[in-house]
């Protein structure tokens, strides 16, 4: 029964048309129980989150599997989904575990989306042999690739590029104050940068004072309203603002203040906004670094140039492990009729030695018994195959005639 990958993501599909397709993670246990209890699939896992939804089955009829989703969400979606079988839908994984398919080159949260789904449908049963086996190879070649290619080895948000340029600044943050201006996504995000290097104080600045203590709370932060900024401008050695104001937040003569007060030591203002937050006239004081946006860019492209050599790495490192899965299957698909042939084997060496030892316990001579031992055993283990070797002859065989020479090593002489 073929390996199905079923699913749409950010490249096929608008976030109005993803956001529809989601499955909550708490209807994920029931959802993949109706499928194998309706036969749809024989195994299945589902990864669902804002950028992809996508369903790893074990099933005979893809199609089927589609109307399923279709009907579910009252959507056509034939237009915004893709189908990989097999090689196509193991690579598929592979890439998908290393970051190679997401929003943001090399994006690692993808891997613990994946083996959260995966645990999900462990939990309900829906997880077999051919499922488990792509998942636990899927996730050791995205261990390997983080290991071994620098696909993740520099973020590309302009958070973590902001946090990067002020390491190249300072040479650590435990004695540093920062204030951010903003209570966004790029300021959560700035603020869990930072506080991941233990940043010794933390200011944050916005608007609605409510949504700045909010965010202050995860990160031991002090809260300010907006209006106040001028009056803690002097404390802080690193400004970050990212908001969405028309009109600058942050004016030269309020600098000019916190600089007297800091006795000219240097500050480093980062400006995220555009419109822009800090009056560019900022930038002509001595002791201020002022950057913005644009100056960020170089950061993010050098970053993602080492990302993209990273990608190209983890490519060739997927076409190997690519190729070690499909022997590996192979393998398993001999497995069965490896151990037939053992047991049948073994059934003919215990129905003959148990003749052998009737003989004997009738009295007859050794020699003879072992004699009939060898010649039985003989006979009986190459009855069938040279049965059927004599058939391939008269049909004019000559694969399986070729196969038997290599089976049974012919060409190489006895011993």
């Amino acid at each position: 029964m073929p390996l199905v990958v079923l699913g749409l993501n950010h490249k096929t599909a608008p976030v109005e048309l993803r956001e529809r397709v989601v499955f909550a993670p708490q209807n994920l246990p029931e959802v993949l129980g109706s499928l194998t209890q309706r036969g749809l699939a024989r195994e299945v896992v589902i990864v669902s989150t804002c950028n992809r939804t996508e369903i790893y089955a074990i099933t005979a009829d893809a199609r089927a599997l589609q109307t399923w989703l279709e009907q579910t969400h009252e959507l056509n979606l034939s237009q915004a989904l893709y189908v990989h079988v097999d090689a196509d839908a193991i690579a598929h994984a592979f890439g998908v575990a290393a970051g190679l398919d997401s929003l943001i080159l090399g994006e690692p949260q993808i891997l613990g989306q994946l083996k959260t789904a995966y645990r999900t449908a462990q939990g309900v049963g829906s997880v077999g042999p051919g499922l488990n086996r792509l998942f636990q190879t899927t996730f050791a070649v995205a261990k390997r690739i983080r290991s071994e290619t620098p696909i993740g080895a520099h973020s590309v948000s302009v958070a973590a590029a902001a946090v990067s340029l002020a390491r190249q600044v300072f040479s650590g943050f435990s004695q540093h104050t920062a204030l951010l201006v903003g209570a966004g996504e790029t300021i959560a995000l700035t603020a869990r940068h930072l506080h991941s290097q233990q940043l010794k104080r933390l200011l944050i600045a916005n608007r609605s004072l409510e949504r700045a203590q909010s965010l202050s709370l995860e990160f031991n932060a002090a809260a300010i309203p907006l209006a106040n900024v001028a009056a803690h401008l002097h404390e802080a050695d690193l400004i970050v603002t990212a908001t969405a104001s028309p009109t600058p937040i942050i004016w030269a003569k309020d600098v000019a203040a916190a600089l007297a007060k800091r006795r000219h030591k240097p500050m480093l203002m980062i400006d995220l906004a555009i419109p822009r937050d800090i009056d560019p006239a900022v930038g002509a004081f001595e002791d201020v670094y002022l950057y913005g946006v644009d100056d960020l860019n170089s950061v993010i492209e050098a970053n993602l140039k080492v990302r993209e050599q990273g990608a190209k790495e983890a490519r060739a490192l997927i076409a190997e492990e690519l190729a070690r899965y499909a022997s590996g299957s192979r393998l398993q698909q001999a497995v069965p009729t490896i151990i037939e042939l053992r047991e049948r084997a073994e059934r003919l060496k215990s129905h003959t030695l148990a003749e052998a030892n009737r003989q004997l316990s009738q009295g007859r001579d050794p020699t003879e018994v072992l004699s009939f031992l060898a010649d039985t055993l003989t006979h009986r283990i190459i009855h069938a195959p040279t049965h059927a070797l004599r058939q391939a002859s008269e049909q004019a065989d000559g694969s399986l005639l070729a196969a038997a020479r290599v089976l049974f090593d012919l060409d190489q002489g006895s011993e």
